[in-house]
């Protein structure tokens, strides 16, 4: 099987163009070559799809199997893909996901993608819809008790369910033991992505995320849109204004626009190509 090894910020996957290759079952796929010992290394397995719905459609599996809905970082791996391999000539194109249909805009030079927008859609507060598990409608500035200690918590959805957790300095978490116990809290029944943010000034964030599935990962697109929905909500910084997301891999710019949603730019880069024996 063809494959080729991407990332965003250091986000890495591996993605297989289905337009070419059968893939019978892509969830113990992504388990085998997510591997970093025994396969080709990865946050999980991507695979670029028809849609009769928009110009591509594609399908996300985290490192453990579990499917995911979105990926920012990813999408934006797609969006380069199609492009240089000739099989759109569109700057602007359309991608399913299981959060819906978003929108990505190509920033082009010499024929190479360089960069990606990509529209997240609005922010999602609902308790219900992310979910997680409360009285009240939805889960903001919430207090936790996770690991013997007390974190002030907001559950957000942009695509993935999300708790966001700003903290004095994330330089100083021991986020191999913590991040599972916020993964795996019996208050978020589909498990949860958390971030870590520590608050830069009004403009810049700096971020580490532990991914349900995955674990910590250099970057995560959704979450770091989600960090920053949250730094808007809570007065912060205004809608409208660009903030920067530092995060291990690189940095990403994410506006909570007044009419549009959550915009997220970053790059795209391609690692290698490659065939694997399945």
């Amino acid at each position: 099987m063809k494959f080729t090894k991407m990332h965003g910020c250091g986000n890495d996957y591996v993605y297989v163009n289905c337009f070419e290759e059968q893939v019978e079952d892509p969830a113990a796929l992504a388990v085998r070559l997510s591997d970093r010992h025994k396969g080709i290394g990865g946050d999980g397995l991507i695979c670029i799809c028809p849609s009769d719905k928009a110009d591509f459609a594609m399908d996300m599996y985290n490192a453990d199997g579990s499917c995911a809905q979105m990926c920012g970082n990813g999408i934006r791996c797609v969006a380069k893909y199609v492009y240089e391999r000739g099989m759109t000539d569109k700057t602007v194109i359309d991608v399913e996901t299981g959060a819906g249909i978003k929108t990505l805009w190509l920033n082009v030079e010499n024929g190479v993608v360089e960069s990606v927008r990509v529209c997240m859609g609005e922010p999602e507060f609902k308790a219900e819809k992310i979910p997680v598990i409360t009285e009240g409608e939805s889960f903001i500035n919430q207090p936790m008790e996770v690991g013997g200690m007390q974190w002030s918590v907001t559950a957000v959805s942009v695509g993935n369910p999300h708790a966001v957790v700003f903290v004095d300095n994330v330089d100083w978490l021991d986020l191999p033991t913590i991040g599972p116990l916020f993964e795996n809290c019996p208050l978020f029944p589909e498990r949860i992505n958390t971030e870590f943010v520590q608050v830069i000034d009004r403009t810049t964030l700096k971020m580490r995320v532990w991914e349900r599935g995955s674990g910590e990962t250099l970057a995560c697109g959704t979450g770091a849109c989600a960090a920053v929905a949250a730094m808007v909500l809570r007065g912060d910084c205004p809608r409208g204004e660009p903030v920067e997301v530092e995060l291990a891999g690189g940095t990403l710019r994410i506006t909570v626009g007044e009419d549009d949603g959550v915009l997220m730019a970053g790059p795209a880069e391609t690692a290698f190509t490659g065939v694997v024996e399945v």
